[in-house]
């Protein structure tokens, strides 16, 4: 006696309808959307305040059009502590406007020169600007040279700032937490389906 072939069981219709609501163009395009607003979000979150962080360096936006030719307004621009005496013509470095205050300028070494004690002094200009910064800037008033920068970021820089910069880590975080635990539980609940269909 030869035991017959049986067929392998058709999808149901809802089956069927789910399958195609996970592989049809709208939810690929979800998917990539999604992926993309958080690969978006993990980049603000690293570059205006992780790789900062963990480098030692500062942040700040740019304000004024006086570097707009390569950091127009709005950029943010990261800055590293390095020792002065390294520093040479064409380097970009955010300084104080006045020693011990807090306001500064971002501008490029054109120049050096020396006070009467021999200390040196950078000459700095803006790239917008034709003509060389009155002041000499010395030493002590370099906060760093320019690491890295990002056109607009500092723009965000500036809202994530204080208490809103904890908030906005947790929600990212969050975020990619619940994302993680959603796909999941959709990925358990999909074998789960697959087991008790007949």
């Amino acid at each position: 006696m030869t035991a017959g072939r049986h067929a392998a069981p058709a999808p149901t219709p809802d089956a069927a309808a789910d399958t195609i609501r996970r592989t049809g163009p709208l939810w690929w395009v979800f998917q990539v959307v999604t992926w993309l607003l958080l690969l978006f979000l993990v980049a603000i979150l690293l570059a205006a305040i992780v790789v900062p962080k963990v480098g030692g360096a500062q942040p700040y936006t740019v304000l004024t059009s006086s570097m707009k030719q390569k950091y127009p307004p709005g950029t943010l621009i990261v800055v590293r502590k390095v020792d002065a005496s390294t520093l040479s013509i064409g380097d970009v470095v955010t300084y104080q406007i006045r020693s011990g205050e807090p306001g500064v300028i971002t501008h490029r070494i054109v120049g050096f020169t020396f006070d009467q004690q021999g200390n040196r002094l950078l000459t700095t200009q803006g790239d917008a600007v034709p003509v060389p910064d009155e002041r000499p800037v010395q030493a002590a008033q370099v906060r760093g040279k320019l690491w890295y920068s990002i056109p607009y970021l500092g723009y965000v820089n500036n809202w994530i700032t204080g208490s809103t910069r904890l908030i906005f880590v947790y929600v990212i975080a969050g975020g990619l937490i619940l994302y993680a635990v959603l796909q999941f539980a959709g990925s358990v609940r999909e074998r789960r389906t697959a087991k008790r269909a007949p």
